[in-house]
């Protein structure tokens, strides 16, 4: 089937021919407008065939489909002055005069086009060689466009995007890095447990102790696989879950109760302190007591013997906040932006059990929740504090 035909500019070829004749006919009555009518009518519909030839082929670079395009103005402009010059039976000197204006206006508007062409054309090669330039796998490259066009609006999101891009290889190596770093202990145990068995290194006592020691080790592999792939499904948005109103005192005394044992082992006094009348945000209450099984477990593992941890909540703003604060050694101020990342684990805090994900995790199910998560300051220990809207009633 052949091209359809542009409707849209043969309808605003002929709108304008009817608006140009008329304001012929106003200015010079009912033959003028028809003359010109006459002369605008056809010369736009072949225009605007022409114009849409010109736009639908592929040009080797937009500088020739530029050219092409003010061409064919400079050749409408040729062909209106010489018909209204013959027809509308204008004189010689009028006749030339017409002609070296239409030329210079012309002239003028070519070379004009010429410049604005140019440099957005030049902007997007700045955009085409920053994408060029990551594609081979640097990320130092910007765009750097000033302005508020469509161009430079363009080139500011890739270099958003480029930044971000560079945040996420980052994160990711990091990640990769953690990773194999809490990988490679349990294995290299796992490797000398099982050569000492396997070898008749050691008695049978001995034996069903490494095994034991094997058997934790696994465990703990296991965990951090289930935390990785639970992390990994949460960032994703690859989770679905059924959300209700949910009730934050019970989910809090519950989460205390269930985390009481852990506490008393610790010698840690572990307490909650509600305000009456909380709103009922919706939620997944399996997703946020996860989330405060990890803060709550978090708090204890750094509170010293006969210290506290104090579970909160209230409104705030339309909205519930629930904290969870210890009376530990707190987190020091210049790593404090990085307590959410996965694997992150101060120095003070690497002799403890875990991979580092806990907080992480809860971070990424508190978000997919519509709030947020973060460190209050605190003149002792540590206050984690994170927001649920309520929901609308």
């Amino acid at each position: 089937m052949g091209r359809r035909l542009p409707l849209r500019g043969l309808a605003f070829a002929l709108a304008v021919a009817l608006a140009v004749a008329a304001v012929a006919g106003l200015a010079y009555g009912g033959a003028a407008a028809w003359k010109t009518l006459e002369i605008v009518a056809p010369l736009g519909i072949v225009s605007a065939l022409a114009s849409e030839w010109v736009a639908a082929r592929r040009w080797d670079g937009l500088r020739r489909g530029m050219v092409a395009l003010a061409a064919l103005a400079a050749v409408q402009l040729a062909i209106a002055v010489a018909l209204f010059v013959q027809l509308m039976f204008v004189s010689r000197h009028d006749a030339v005069m017409t002609v070296l204006l239409a030329v210079y206006a012309a002239a003028l508007a070519i070379w004009a086009a010429s410049r604005l062409g140019a440099r957005k054309l030049g902007e997007l090669d700045a955009v085409r060689g920053a994408l060029a330039a990551v594609g081979d796998g640097r990320r130092d490259v910007r765009v750097g466009l000033a302005g508020d066009d469509e161009i430079a609006r363009l080139g500011r999101d890739v270099d958003t995007m480029i930044e971000r891009l560079d945040r996420e290889e980052r994160a990711r190596r990091g990640l990769f890095a953690a990773v194999s770093h809490d990988l490679r202990t349990p294995i290299t145990a796992l490797g000398l447990l099982a050569t000492a068995i396997d070898d008749d290194l050691v008695d049978a006592d001995k034996r069903r102790e490494y095994a034991s020691r094997m058997g934790t080790h696994v465990r703990a592999l296991g965990a951090l696989i289930d935390d990785l792939f639970e992390l990994t499904r949460l960032q994703a948005d690859d989770l679905q879950w059924t959300m209700e109103h949910v009730r934050v005192d019970e989910l809090l005394h519950a989460a205390v109760e269930a985390m009481r044992p852990a506490a008393e082992a610790g010698a840690v006094a572990v307490r909650a302190e509600l305000r009456p009348g909380l709103r009922a945000p919706r939620g997944n209450p399996e997703q946020l007591q996860r989330v405060l099984f990890n803060l709550i477990q978090n708090a204890i593992r750094h509170t010293p013997p006969d210290g506290s941890v104090t579970v909160r909540a209230e409104d705030v703003e339309g909205a519930v906040e629930v904290e969870v604060a210890d009376t530990g050694g707190g987190i020091a101020v210049e790593v404090r932006d990085r307590v959410f990342d996965p694997f992150f684990r101060a120095d003070a805090a690497r002799h403890q059990p875990g991979a580092g994900l806990g907080l992480a995790i809860a971070r990424a199910i508190v978000e997919r929740h519509g709030g947020a998560i973060w460190l209050e300051d605190a003149a002792i220990g540590t206050r984690v504090r994170f927001r649920l809207p309520a929901a609308v009633p």
